[in-house]
């Protein structure tokens, strides 16, 4: 009986083997909804992960060596508060031996800027480093942007 009830023990407990990985990682969307002004990496982002919810701008290079790169989160991360309250996300794929979803749907050469709208299209590629004033006023140009701050009000 003794040795029975402890394999029903062990039975019931399988299918929680599985989730620790799940716990201790959230979900992309979860872990910038925590804190806007995360950097999130390409790997395992989906952009489905934010639709309707974020606007992704996707930073692409070879390397995270590559100056334009460097350049690129150096501007981005100094104003970063002014891209969380357009609800930016950003994230960044520097290694293309990992052939990310992002990656493999919208296909960088090198260095390359992209920003997402909540719609999930694509809003803009550019092939060198944007300042956040100039990305904050391609969004702001955007109409369901124009929306969100009509409503703000």
């Amino acid at each position: 009986m003794k040795k029975h009830l402890t394999i029903m023990a062990w039975v019931a407990l399988m299918p929680l083997a599985g989730t620790a990985d799940a716990v201790s990682e959230p979900e992309p969307l979860a872990r910038w909804e925590a804190d806007r002004t995360v950097v999130l990496e390409a790997e395992g982002v989906s952009l489905s992960d934010f639709h309707w919810m974020a606007r992704p701008v996707v930073v692409f290079a070879d390397s995270p060596a590559d100056p334009q790169y460097r350049t690129q989160m150096q501007l981005l991360t100094e104003r970063i508060d002014e891209l969380a309250e357009r609800d930016v996300v950003v994230i960044v794929d520097t290694d293309p031996d990992t052939r990310s979803e992002l990656r493999m749907k919208l296909r960088p050469r090198g260095f390359m800027l992209v920003l997402v709208g909540k719609d999930g299209e694509i809003k803009f590629r550019k092939p060198m480093p944007w300042n956040v004033r100039e990305i904050s006023r391609s969004i702001d140009k955007i109409p369901l942007r124009q929306q969100e701050v009509r409503d703000r009000r």
